[in-house]
Formats: C-alpha cells, structure tokens, sequence
C-alpha cells in the first residue's frame, strides 16, 4: 500500500515514485557500495538469513505498526517485509539504492535521512537500523537524534557487525568506525535513552571463516588494497550439498532462538531491539 509520507515529513516532494528532499548530507558509505550489494543480495545466504531473523522479531514485538527501514539501501530487507505483511517505509540517503528499491516493486521510499527530511517529532512508532550504525561516527548522538522522531515506546531494531578483533579490509572499504559486542551496544543504547527488550548474536558460525579468510590476510599484510566484487559474490553464494543442508540445519536453529527470544551467545553480528524509553 502506497502511504503518504508528507504526513510524517515537510521537507520531501515526490519525483517518479520516490519522495527526494532539497539537501542530502553526506553518509560514511561508498557511493558504489548499494550497487555491489544489489548485486550479491537476491543469491546471498547471509542476506537471505538476516532477512528472516529481523522479520520473525519485527513480527513478535510490533507486527501492526508501520516500519521504517533507515538507511534501507537497496529495500531487500523491506522487499522481505513486506511479504510478511508488514508495512514498510525505506529511508535511504542514496538515490542509487532508491531506484533498486523502486526496482523491486517496492512503493514507499524516501530519498534522504531523517534530519534532511525534517521528519515530524514522535511520528515513527517502528524501525530499523540494519547494518547503518557502524557507519556513524557519534553512534550515541546519532540514536539520541532519532529518538527525537520515535513515538514513546516505539521500537528500534539494530543489527551491527560484531568484535573488534574481526576487523578487516572489508571493514575500511565498507566505511565502519567500528564493531561490537552485545554488551558495548547496549551501553550505546542505554547512554542515548533506550531499553533493551531482547538481544542475541546471529550467524553463530561465520567468526571462524571471518578470522580464517578476512582477518588472517589482514593481518599479514596480504589483503588486497581494494574491495573484490567478485570475492563477496563468491562468498555470499547460497550453498549446495552437504554444506547446504547444515548451514539451513544452523540457520533454523538461530531462527527458532529468536521465535522464543532465546539469546545466541556468539556469532558473526549483533542484532537488538531496543525500546525508546
């Protein structure tokens, strides 16, 4: 269903399907960084997987609210969703991944950031933040800016790559400042004015290969100095066989954890929902 955004914003018109607003700030992105993942997503596994733990938590803490999906990139977790029935909202900064996201079908997309679109305070009663807040610099100032627009109450779900001594390459030419651990963001979170409801890792399995294959060569001096596209098509390739068939076995499994609100003690990224306070 195609909303109205004005109602939320003042500073947006719309062009050709998407609300754009005057002035877009800059972002800590790579200006080709919501292509290449266009590329990789529709066959990624850790897409595919992300995608369903967020919709099964979003599902149990506030199905019937309308979502806003910050820094929405090219709209593949709204695209998901949104065939679970939830109503969607993509707020993204860079129009490249707004006309990927009007590409999948997708009706509400929003060309800008939040301050940029002066969004009216406390209209927002649902959103997400998925793998935007290790872009930030102020993390804390940046949540305690959106807690300006998020209706008391409101939820917030954030994913975020997770331990420092995961850092690699692929971190610099994602442009991070940072990971984290499940208690060093619920320090961010509670410092900008937000309860924990839940919070786990989510692919429990993926550390080893990271530290193995990224890390390692990092380490060494022997990563490549640019990002390999073809390297992360690889990398996030559905697999096949055996491999296949345990990976989905592992995938179920951290699934169903959060279907309880069961915490995963380690594993490859973070992912909470928080509650405004």
């Amino acid at each position: 269903m195609q909303l109205n955004l004005s109602e939320y914003a003042t500073n947006i018109f719309e062009k050709d399907g998407i609300y754009l607003c005057k002035n877009n700030s800059a972002v800590s992105y790579p200006e080709e960084g919501n292509q290449n993942c266009f590329i990789i997503e529709d066959n990624s596994f850790w897409f595919r997987h992300r995608n369903i733990c967020i919709s099964e938590a979003i599902k149990k803490y506030s199905k019937d609210k309308v979502f806003f999906d910050i820094g929405g990139g090219n709209g593949f977790v709204s695209m998901g969703l949104n065939k679970s029935g939830i109503e969607t909202v993509v707020v993204e900064p860079g129009i490249q991944g707004c006309v990927n996201a009007r590409s999948r079908g997708l009706e509400n997309v929003m060309c800008a950031t939040l301050q940029d679109a002066d969004f009216n305070k406390e209209s927002i009663e649902s959103a997400g933040l998925f793998d935007v807040v290790e872009h930030i610099e102020d993390d804390v100032e940046f949540l305690k800016t959106l807690s300006v627009y998020l209706k008391k109450g409101a939820k917030l779900y954030i994913t975020v790559p997770s331990f420092n001594w995961l850092w690699s390459n692929e971190d610099k030419f994602a442009g991070h400042y940072r990971r984290y651990t499940l208690k060093s963001l619920k320090k961010v979170l509670e410092k900008a004015g937000y309860e924990i409801e839940y919070s786990t890792y989510i692919f429990s399995i993926l550390p080893l290969p990271i530290m193995l294959f990224r890390c390692l060569p990092y380490w060494l001096g022997l990563a490549k100095k640019s990002e390999d596209l073809s390297k992360n098509v690889k990398e996030h390739k559905e697999k096949k066989g055996i491999l296949s068939g345990l990976l989905n076995l592992i995938w179920n499994w951290e699934i169903n954890k959060i279907k309880k609100s069961k915490r995963i003690f380690f594993g490859g990224s973070c992912f909470v929902v928080a509650k405004k306070s």
